[in-house]
């Protein structure tokens, strides 16, 4: 059903993100990410204290691509 719509303003839409006005039939935004990290690497706020002796990552990735360009 159409709509009329008014003044829109867009600041900003995310990579992953979809912006539509007016009829859709199938939306489906995609993202991947992968992320590594250690013992205390995303605690927040104010006046923490972190005490890791002795603190490693490993990463065991075996695939050579993540995600194709072509998708």
């Amino acid at each position: 059903m159409p709509a009329k719509v008014g003044f829109v303003k867009v600041i900003t839409v995310s990579s992953s993100g979809v912006f539509n006005i007016g009829d859709v039939f199938s939306m489906a935004p995609y993202a991947v990410s992968k992320t590594f990290a250690g013992g205390g690497s995303f605690n927040t706020g104010n006046g923490i204290r972190i005490h890791l002796n002795k603190a490693e990552t490993y990463i065991n990735d075996k695939e050579l691509i993540d995600q194709s360009f072509n998708e």
